[in-house]
């Protein structure tokens, strides 16, 4: 299998390389990830400035790797509209360094990557490591498992506009309690910023949300990883709320759209 892989941590992060470790004894594994860490980036692309791609050696035996100075969108778009010579049968975002769970695939970097890869119509997953409170950061057994679950996915029909979120939970698999497939839950930090000043006495601040630890909704991402089970969840770029489209229709509009 041809795979992709990108980022938001830059690609001298550890969760990237060991992913591509873990996937290229069988695979054949290209990088595309950003020169330096861009996590929270969202679903930004770089438009008014030059995006710069180098060759790089990582020291892993992967097909290629390349570091660019834009977004993680930026690796998926331009590796495969651009940069590579072959087209991937999958793209993979991550191992993120922390959760992407609720709310977060919002403001993530790690899942825009992946979503991009949707939005050019490839199977696409994002993946993260949901070591709550980023204490150890031991990818290797979220890299075991992505590396079984790529296997599967020949069979599901993978549904277009639509990516995979997988969190696993930090730990060992054989200590997990299973595999949930599991909605969105909402907020899982805090929404907190630290006030603070400068040695010149002018105000800054620093966002410094805390994990959420009060019951979660069962049935979302955030309650399994809490209860140390691996969390997927289908998530689409088909934002269309259908459901109001009528009463809208009855009120506002004046001619037919079809």
């Amino acid at each position: 299998m041809k795979i992709l892989i990108a980022n938001d941590d830059g690609i001298q992060a550890a969760g990237i390389q060991t992913l591509a470790k873990a996937l290229c004894k069988e695979n054949e594994v290209y990088i595309v990830a950003p020169d330096q860490e861009r996590s929270a980036a969202g679903h930004a692309l770089t438009l008014n400035m030059p995006i710069r791609v180098s060759e790089v050696n990582i020291g892993i035996d992967i097909a290629k790797a390349y570091a660019i100075s834009g977004t993680p969108g930026d690796c998926v778009k331009i590796g495969i509209t651009e940069i590579l010579d072959v087209k991937p049968d999958l793209v993979i975002s991550g191992i993120n360094h922390g959760p992407n769970l609720g709310a977060d695939v919002l403001y993530s970097g790690t899942v825009s990557a992946a979503m991009e890869g949707a939005v050019l119509g490839y199977p696409s997953i994002a993946v993260s490591l949901a070591d709550l409170y980023g204490t150890n950061y031991n990818f290797k057994p979220t890299a075991e498992f992505v590396a079984k679950f790529i296997k599967k996915i020949h069979n599901i029909n993978f549904p277009k506009k639509t990516i995979l979120n997988i969190n696993v939970p930090d730990g060992e698999l054989k200590d997990m309690d299973g595999v949930c497939i599991v909605k969105l839950g909402t907020r899982m930090y805090t929404d907190a910023y630290e006030k603070r000043f400068d040695p010149r006495g002018k105000v800054y601040y620093w966002m410094a949300g805390e994990p959420i630890n009060e019951n979660h909704e069962q049935g979302t991402d955030i309650s399994a990883v809490m209860h140390n089970k691996i969390s997927i969840t289908p998530v689409t770029f088909e934002m269309t709320h259908k459901s109001i489209m009528p009463d809208l229709e009855v009120v506002f509009a004046t001619s037919s759209c079809e």
